[in-house]
């Protein structure tokens, strides 16, 4: 342990920096300044142990402002409070951890607080294993950054290198980390470096990290690009960076870069990547750069060597949209711009926006083409907290268009080449919705948070629920006793049997690039009926997927051979109206298979 904590903060605002060290504040020391507005002092560590409070003390008399530190690790008294000094050891049992290819991730994306009854760091341990054992490779943690009170989704924090005080602080989310890691399992954590939340936010008293040049849906927008941006730009590396080393996190998903504004020639998130990359290389580790963008945008995911910003992979919300339209019918804001029918593109290439379609909704032509890239560089999804949270009720897929599309919608995930997402408790069926939740202090702030959310569905019949009532968030957490049901354990028996498939047929295993050597991929679509076949080194998959609200007979679909079914959604094995069918079918041009309304079918070449 070194014998001496120094103890440094960029405050180019301030003309003169103080620490002030002890619950009382009892010790005050003055910080020398140097040249570019960073203030720093060193102490003996015996003077400043593990969990000792500290904050500066911004200028002096009259207008003096006692702040917590903005690069805090660690909140125990949340946002209003003092921060403290964190424990840089812990006992690690996850030497030999390996972090899997992306192209053998299955996520499931998780929130700390409504995930278990404790809703904690500590509370999500026990149901890891279920999670390995389904197969289930990686968990996502949606934001855990220091965030005011107890109740947030996570996109309201303050303190983006702290984790949550209340899920458990750092200590907490090390031996999630390391549980998950001894299960088999990677963890991403999604960060937020596009904004902070309103309480509590006192980075403007410091320096200059925000811009009146942009601005975001959420607030003001940080300066990535200004004068003393270079600041700016290192204390959020430095953020992602200590996630990845003091926490063993696999992976980051980046929060909506798109909204990250940025006209420099070397972009914030490259520098952001590149040094995530750096910092993994030295530790003979990988680490995996996950990008949420809403701009279809392909350089996202191409190299720095090729003028992209370099991140391993992105969500691709394209597919979701074409499926929930298949699916529900829905017609409404974003989804104005798809039809039943562009599930099937979907399947073909990740961003059916691809810049030659017009899109009604942003009145504009969209997008570019990713359809030579990788497959396993696009995560997809039926359903996660966005689209769940964003709807008035917050509602799941399952509760807008029943049980059977639910299954439908498993299958044309698992049977996609990209990398799939489920949100926590869809793998059996969960009930419980997902509406916005926080629990800010200040009435003001309150008052306009639900007025903003009212505003957003003046166009619904549902009023959405008061987010900052307790009853809104408990109404979020996971009831697992609905997995004992019938109709609980029936989708977790469908999804076990998906998830198995797709882990050992060598179509949907062994490679995930549909343009890869030794590999076809083929998409066709016929009414209300998308056929998708995978081949791989003489390994022959098809998926029949049924989006009509009656049953049908497809006629001439299915290629000529004996095929073998490998799961069937209408079958009484997982508590479907029970096509009645064989374990093998014909297949060929007069070959006719009955299909259930809103069901699937997976097939193997006998």
């Amino acid at each position: 342990m070194s014998a001496s904590r120094t103890f440094e903060v960029w405050a180019p605002h301030a003309d003169e920096v103080t620490l002030v060290l002890g619950p009382d504040g009892a010790r005050e020391l003055p910080m020398e300044a140097r040249d570019d507005g960073t203030y720093s002092v060193t102490v003996a560590a015996a003077d400043a142990p593990v969990g000792t409070r500290y904050r500066y003390r911004l200028g002096t008399g009259d207008d003096a402002r006692l702040r917590a530190d903005p690069a805090s690790r660690w909140q125990p008294e949340g946002v209003h409070g003092p921060s403290a000094v964190m424990d840089e050891t812990f006992e690690w049992h996850d030497d030999g951890w390996v972090n899997p290819p992306l192209d053998e991730y299955v996520i499931l994306e998780l929130h700390v607080g409504t995930f278990s009854d404790a809703g904690t760091f500590d509370g999500a341990i026990p149901h890891l294993t279920a999670l390995a054992e389904l197969g289930i490779t990686a968990v996502e943690i949606m934001p855990i950054a220091e965030f005011p009170g107890g109740r947030n989704w996570g996109y309201d924090g303050v303190f983006p290198s702290a984790a949550q005080s209340t899920y458990g602080g750092p200590d907490g989310l090390r031996r999630l980390v390391d549980a998950a890691h001894a299960t088999g399992l990677a963890v991403i954590l999604d960060v937020v470096y596009n904004h902070l939340g309103p309480e509590g936010n006192h980075l403007a008293d410091f320096g200059p990290y925000f811009t009146s040049t942009y601005a975001t849906p959420w607030g003001d927008a940080l300066n990535f690009d200004g004068a003393d941006s270079d600041h700016v730009r290192r204390y959020f590396v430095d953020s992602a960076l200590s996630w990845i080393g003091d926490c063993h996190i696999d992976a980051l998903r980046l929060d909506a870069i798109h909204a990250i504004v940025d006209s420099s020639a070397r972009p914030f998130v490259l520098q952001l990547t590149e040094a995530v990359h750096e910092l993994a290389e030295r530790r003979h580790r990988t680490v995996h750069l996950i990008a949420e963008s809403a701009a279809n945008d392909v350089r996202v995911v191409t190299p720095a060597t090729e003028l992209g910003l370099g991140n391993d992979a992105q969500w691709a919300d394209d597919f979701h949209h074409s499926l929930h339209v298949a699916l529900t019918g829905e017609r409404t804001g974003y989804y104005a711009d798809f039809t039943d029918s562009d599930i099937g593109l979907a399947l073909l290439q990740p961003f059916v926006y691809d810049g030659r379609r017009y899109s009604p909704h942003r009145r504009m032509h969209f997008g570019s083409s990713a359809a030579e890239l990788p497959a396993s560089r696009f995560v997809v999804f039926d359903q996660n907290h966005d689209h769940i949270g964003n709807r008035p009720a917050g509602d799941r897929l399952i509760s807008q268009a029943g049980f059977e599309a639910a299954k439908l919608a498993a299958a044309t995930l698992l049977a996609s080449p990209y990398v799939p997402l489920l949100f926590q408790g869809q793998e059996y069926g969960e009930r419980a919705p997902f509406p916005y939740f926080i629990s800010h202090t200040d009435p003001s702030l309150v008052e306009a948070v639900r007025q903003g959310r009212a505003r957003e569905f003046t166009f619904a019949d549902v009023s959405p629920p008061d987010p900052q009532a307790e009853s809104t968030f408990r109404s979020a957490v996971l009831d697992r006793h609905h997995a004992e049901t019938p109709e609980g354990a029936a989708m977790l028996a469908w999804y076990r049997r998906l998830l198995q498939l797709r882990r050992d047929l060598p179509a949907l295993a062994a490679v995930r690039d549909p343009f890869a050597s030794q590999t076809s991929y083929r998409v066709d679509r016929v009414d209300d009926a998308v056929i998708l076949e995978r081949h791989h080194a003489g390994d022959r998959f098809v998926a029949l997927l049924h989006f009509g609200p009656v049953a049908a007979t497809l006629t001439g679909l299915l290629p000529e051979g004996s095929w073998r079914v490998l799961a069937d959604s209408a079958s009484v094995e997982f508590n479907g109206p029970d096509a009645a069918r064989g374990p093998s079918i014909d297949g060929g041009k007069q070959a006719e298979i009955v299909m259930a309304p809103m069901s699937a079918l997976w097939l193997r070449a006998a």
